[in-house]
């Protein structure tokens, strides 16, 4: 993987991978813009000015500038927060906040290049969902992926950042994986607010592994097929030739989902089927005599929240998602942020949403999350969908046009003319004459 890493770094870029470079750096901005005024990010960006003070030159959304370090942390955190930012289907993490927001945090200290920060934001990308492929179903029913393979990957897109050699980016990768952690626990104990510390916390360890590589320091070199390595004590049961095989097909980055929805992305084929059948039918919620859905299980595992009991469990909670969609006719930011749990007519049509499991449904994940929602009316009839990809997946992806207004629904504190400066710094990286060219990430991207 380390010489795959290297490797990546001297061959050109295609111009599809650099088209959906600069995808995931809209959709990280977005990310990062849509949640910057939260009280949790408040939290955040104060964590981590604490964690390691004194003034600094990295940008944070939101806030005052901090020591690349905090930065990636804060970062990271924020942009995890409203649970929009990208996923993937195989490796169930959330790669972007993992991989860019390390790497535009050392970008304001490195003088890193536009195509050595493209380069970093890939790798990061690359060994997240190559190493979380090959953990597989069983780990990330017990382990949040992003903070286990994310770590790995946080690393590997802070090594190749500052510009390590082969054998210290194999190293950095190592000890990462040895601070690797991440437990689902927290959605049990109904500790939701804290999800965000995972990709923060992996963010910290990657950088600060890349950085004890570069002192000096030897990392695990089996660290994932070891007798001891992630694979054998974090239940890994996905499949090993994830981590070395295909080395020339296009790179990872363009295998991750951009998110159509405000919520956890176990739940986005449930919601695809429904808006499918309100596209199609005029429906008012006083038609409805039932709702079923019918959804893999491991999607329980993850956002089972039978009705929320506050805010940060909307975008876990299946019947909530799909009531408000019904009753709306969408489903935004402001119905996750200040969601009316108390509601007569939501709690109404709510009782009505069954949810069932389908162990057939779960032979197909994670390559597929297949749902079924059928609708019975009041006057007999039965409207039925079903979905086996989500929108925003790689089968059926956003074009640029469409992502720019996702960024706008997403995060409307945006101006036009900060829309506009954000949109044409990351299509830069789409454009190979820019490689050269220095990555500045100046203040005003991140709302400063």
């Amino acid at each position: 993987m380390a010489a795959h890493l290297a490797a990546l770094q001297c061959r050109p870029l295609v111009q599809t991978t650099r088209d959906r470079l600069a995808q995931a750096l809209l959709d990280w901005f977005t990310a990062g813009w849509a949640a910057s005024g939260m009280s949790l990010a408040t939290s955040l960006r104060t964590l981590a000015a604490t964690s390691v003070p004194g003034p600094g030159l990295a940008h944070v959304f939101g806030g005052v500038p901090l020591q690349p370090l905090a930065a990636g942390f804060a970062n990271a955190g924020i942009a995890h927060l409203r649970e929009i930012d990208d996923a993937h289907r195989a490796a169930m993490l959330h790669p972007g906040v993992v991989a860019i927001s390390p790497v535009l945090a050392l970008a304001t200290t490195q003088a890193l290049s536009v195509r050595r920060t493209a380069d970093a934001i890939i790798a990061g990308y690359e060994v997240a969902l190559r190493v979380g492929e090959a953990l597989g179903t069983r780990h990330a029913a017990s382990f949040h992926a992003t903070a286990t393979a994310g770590t790995v990957g946080a690393a590997a897109a802070s090594a190749v950042a500052l510009g390590l050699p082969q054998a210290q980016l194999h190293h950095a990768m190592g000890i990462a994986a040895t601070q690797s952690a991440g437990l689902w626990q927290l959605v049990d104990d109904e500790a939701h607010e804290s999800k965000s510390l995972h990709p923060a916390f992996a963010v910290r360890n990657g950088m600060m592994a890349a950085w004890a590589a570069q002192a000096g320091f030897p990392g695990a070199r089996s660290f994932v097929t070891g007798r001891r390595g992630l694979y054998a004590l974090l239940g890994g049961d996905g499949p090993l030739a994830a981590l070395d095989s295909d080395l020339d097909a296009p790179e990872r980055l363009n295998t991750a989902t951009i998110k159509a929805w405000p919520c956890c992305a176990q739940l986005f084929t449930p919601l695809d089927a429904t808006r499918e059948i309100l596209d199609t039918h005029d429906l008012s919620v006083q038609d409805i005599e039932s709702v079923s859905v019918v959804i893999f299980p491991h999607a329980l595992k993850i956002a089972g929240v039978h009705w929320p009991a506050k805010p940060a469990e909307a975008p876990f909670c299946l019947r909530y998602v799909v009531a408000t969609l019904l009753i709306k006719g969408r489903l935004g930011i402001d119905d996750m942020e200040t969601p009316d749990l108390q509601s007569p007519v939501l709690l109404a049509l709510a009782e009505r949403v069954q949810v069932i499991t389908d162990d057939g449904f779960q032979r197909a994940f994670p390559q597929k999350r297949p749902s079924r929602v059928t609708i019975t009316l009041r006057d007999g009839r039965s409207l039925s969908a079903l979905r086996e990809l989500r929108r925003g997946d790689p089968e059926d992806p956003f074009d640029w046009q469409q992502l720019q207004a996702r960024m706008r629904a997403f995060a409307p504190a945006l101006t036009d003319t900060q829309a506009a400066r954000l949109t044409h710094w990351c299509a830069a990286f789409g454009d190979a004459s820019n490689d050269d060219l220095p990555c500045r990430p100046v203040a005003e991207l991140f709302g400063v």
